[in-house]
């Protein structure tokens, strides 16, 4: 009976080591599913017999319990300082607010006396939420739909913030910048305010159709994080000026369904494997399983009740598995951080690079657990071994503290990832064995000479060769047309030394390079030049600049491509011929060759500077159009899909002509060889490195997934299930160029773009999504991404006619190209300057420049 897959034991050393433990559980005189609970790294606080604070250490709750007594109603809301000398606690009521000195009142406690706190504030209202600034010298209080900023030594109101139009549930300021504060509401908005003059900056539209119940800052990132009643998250960034940008968005529903689907996967693999699996996933018998997310048995039973995951707390804190990948810190991705969010029946680690779900812990999972549904959370843990989490019930009156280790748990998340497939021999794009004898990449155009038996001799029948009469391959003129040579005899002085042609060749691929890509430059952002294609409206398909980015090769609806220099200046080179729409382009590394391919079903390869194709696949070798189409393996193959699979073809390209067969070609192909992708009806696109030796092919379909072929042993390797929720329709690799240099690691990563589901970076070595990009509009068109050669930016048409640029280390983008007249359907980065050439479906290109 499979379902969800959440394990919170895991064998080691024979004896079961437990994710999650309580430590200690009370009952409360009245239920406390609605009150703001408060704990630290050191303590945690709840109300107790309604107008008593009870204050358990959370190393020793049983023996280190303080109770505070002052209020004369029930406490609503408790909050914990910000600092650890000394450690501050506020308790709220409708009577008074009270900020208590913990170790102080301990210390009162041990002399005999009672502990007493300070009054802040008095008959505010209700209070749902407090918080402390970042020095601990501001209190802020949120009270049905106004906000009280307190001052923590005493009784004075420095600010009343007002606007919201429903019960403030959550108020938080920015650790960067002190005087900055964020709300959220019922309303389902949030607001930002400057403490300084109490005035409001930012006021956003309503974001979800249930109210806003949680607020978590991130300081690494300077972004925060709400979240609503109906498990919608929200990455925003405040802008230097008055504005806030969303940088992400997670549905937290979806990507349980995700995980769900991804464990199962794997526990399923290793139950088929006949290899005895280093990990508990061998031992099926020990797993646990309580969701019917995936139950097929529960799936044919009839439909179940849609369960909604309300976001009740949120807490920043480091990567999950940074503790484990320290070793190798190539494996962690840059910036990275997750996610803290408590819901009513679990809590769940969300990266927050790409918004996916590393680990969770289901509390109904777990027997031993006093509360299964709960009412409230606190979060609190300064360590990155464990946290402390403090719950209540939902519909009882129990108090439960509980204890998550995180090293355990981070070992069960490896457990389901891709990182434990390639802990022994990691993928890399770059070839580091040697070429096997049997690779379909170790193939010749050039057929073997049969070997002639032994003894057998050539017997010299005559020492004059057959020749022909009068046909040559050129024919000279009898020079009676031609003026009578003057001087009979001329010598010649110092000849000219002959070069090879691959000396020509090298020299040729090597020529302009003049001095190296600007590593430091700034992101190209200012428009430069503006042309247009075509007379009429033409959708742009395709473009690709050349290996020493001179020439710029644009593919057409009209099944015509063009050829620009890189400043766009002057008129293009047309090529004609196709019968359909030019779907790709391509370019050798030496940059004689271009390469096209049609939707109706052909692949031609044209000669650079001329207008004649000089090969021509056609309706033979495709049975569909090819949607990808490259030169592959440091330009000695052709690589392209048609169908649900892709072709290698090993070529040989010869524009000499014989005048006596004129009309046959000297070009010619051979196929090496046919791999198809599983489970899918088409290949959405392909790609593969070709600027230097790579075995590696990666592929995406139909089906969603992306699958990878090593062509060194001429099979898939892996395969990634699920990558976007719509198949992908572009796959960005980390060429670089020949002008700049990265390490070696870079090349690993590669970009995948779906509509409507973002762009996420993807690394090799561990194929696993590193982040996640949004912020652009693609809802309906394939709009088309690029990264630099520097490898630090990242740019993506939208359909809102603009352009967006990324820093790949940062979710958010840094620069908006606006004033296109159409959606940016492509993009391509200059390989030897900082330039960046955009195309829209009206057949505009516009040239950007730093």
């Amino acid at each position: 009976m499979w379902g969800s897959t959440t394990i919170h034991q895991i064998e080691e050393n024979g004896y079961s080591k437990e994710v999650i433990t309580e430590k200690h559980c009370v009952q409360s005189s009245t239920p406390l599913s609605h009150v703001q609970l408060a704990c630290s790294w050191q303590y945690c606080a709840f109300p107790h017999d309604k107008r008593d604070v009870c204050v358990w250490n959370i190393h020793d709750p049983i023996m280190q319990t303080l109770e505070l007594k002052g209020h004369h109603q029930s406490i609503t809301a408790l909050a914990f300082g910000n600092h650890y000398e000394p450690t501050l606690l506020c308790s709220a009521a409708e009577d008074y607010i009270i900020i208590w000195d913990v170790e102080a009142c301990r210390m009162r406690i041990q002399q005999g006396f009672v502990p007493r706190g300070t009054v802040v504030g008095t008959l505010l209202g209700k209070v749902l939420y407090l918080c402390f600034s970042p020095d601990d010298q501001t209190l802020v209080t949120c009270a049905d739909n106004k906000i009280y900023v307190l001052n923590c030594k005493q009784e004075d109101i420095l600010a009343v913030l007002e606007g919201h139009l429903g019960a403030v549930t959550a108020a938080e300021f920015c650790p960067w910048q002190s005087n900055i504060l964020v709300s959220i509401s019922e309303d389902r908005t949030f607001k930002v305010w400057d403490l300084t003059g109490s005035v409001l900056l930012y006021q956003s539209a309503v974001l979800s159709s249930y109210p806003l119940l949680s607020l978590c800052m991130d300081n690494r990132a300077h972004q925060f994080i709400t979240g609503s009643a109906n498990g919608q998250l929200d990455v925003f960034t405040l802008l230097d000026g008055p504005q806030c940008r969303r940088v992400l968005h997670i549905d937290l529903q979806k990507e349980q369904q995700k995980y769900y689907c991804k464990i199962q996967q794997k526990v399923k693999l290793s139950e088929n494997s006949d290899v005895e699996c280093i990990n508990s996933l061998s031992n099926c018998k020990n797993l646990h399983y309580s969701s019917s997310y995936l139950n097929d048995n529960d799936l044919e039973s009839g439909p179940h009740a849609y369960i909604e995951l309300p976001i009740l707390r949120m807490s920043h804190c480091e990567y999950l598995l940074s503790s484990l990948l320290e070793k190798d810190s190539s494996f962690i991705p840059e910036n990275s951080s997750s996610l803290w969010v408590g819901t009513i029946n679990g809590l769940f680690n969300i990266n927050l690079a790409t918004g996916e779900i590393d680990a969770t812990v289901q509390f109904e999972d777990h027997l031993g657990l006093s509360i299964q549904t709960v009412g409230s959370y606190a979060i609190g843990s300064r360590s990155t071994n464990k946290i402390f989490c403090l719950l209540s019930s939902m519909f009882g009156k129990d108090i439960a503290l509980l204890e998550v280790h995180m090293h355990e748990l981070a070992r069960m998340c490896l457990q389901y990832s891709n990182l434990a497939e390639c802990e022994k021999e990691p993928l890399s794009v770059i070839a580091r064995t040697p070429l096997l004898p049997t690779s379909p990449l170790n193939c010749d155009l050039k057929k073997k000479e049969k070997s002639k038996p032994v003894g057998h001799s050539k017997t010299v029948t005559s020492g004059i060769k057959d020749k022909p009469v009068v046909f040559h391959t050129k024919v000279k003129s009898s020079g009676y047309t031609s003026a009578p040579r003057v001087n009979m005899f001329s010598p010649k002085v110092n000849p000219p030394k002959r070069v090879s042609s691959g000396m020509q060749e090298k020299n040729g691929c090597l020529k302009g390079i003049t001095k190296e890509y600007p590593l430091d430059s700034l992101a190209p952002s200012t428009l430069h030049v503006r042309v247009s294609v075509s007379n009429q409206p033409t959708p742009v398909c395709c473009i690709q600049y050349s290996g020493d980015g001179k020439l710029l090769a644009v593919g057409l609806a009209d099944k015509s491509m063009l050829v620009y220099n890189s400043s766009l200046t002057g008129s293009p080179a047309v090529f004609k011929g196709h019968d359909g729409a030019v779907n790709c382009v391509g370019w050798t590394q030496n940059n004689k060759w271009l390469l096209t391919a049609s939707e109706d079903r052909s692949l031609w390869i044209w000669p650079a500077h001329g207008s004649t194709p000089a090969l021509m696949l056609g309706t033979e070798t495709f049975s569909k159009p090819a949607r990808s189409a490259q030169f592959y393996y440091m330009d000695k193959f052709l690589l392209f899909s048609s169908g649900s699979e892709f072709q290698l073809h090993r070529y040989h390209l010869d524009t000499s002509r014989d005048d006596i067969k004129s009309y046959k070609k000297k070009s010619k192909s051979r196929l090496v060889g046919k791999f198809k992708m599983a489970g899918t009806q088409e290949i959405s696109c392909l790609s593969a490195v070709n600027d230097f030796y790579s075995y590696v092919v990666l592929t995406a379909g139909t089906n969603r997934a992306l699958e990878v072929f090593d062509l060194n042993v001429g099979r898939s390797v892996v395969i990634v299930p699920d990558a976007h929720a719509r198949p992908v329709h572009q796959i960005c690799q980390n060429n670089g160029s020949v002008f700049s240099t990265q390490p070696s690691g870079s090349y690993n990563l590669f970009l995948t773009t779906a509509i409507t589901d973002g762009i996420k970076l993807w690394d090799m070595r561990t194929l696993r999504s590193v982040r996640r990009y949004e912020g652009h509009q693609n809802r309906c068109q394939p709009c088309g991404i690029a990264l630099s050669p520097c490898g630090r930016f990242l740019a993506t048409g939208s359909e809102d006619k603009s352009a967006y640029l990324f820093e790949l280390g940062s979710s958010n983008f840094i620069h908006k190209l606006s004033g296109h007249t159409e959606t940016v359907i492509n993009l391509a980065f200059s390989s030897s300057a900082p330039k960046l050439t955009t195309a829209t479906l009206d057949g505009k290109l516009q040239l950007f420049v730093p």
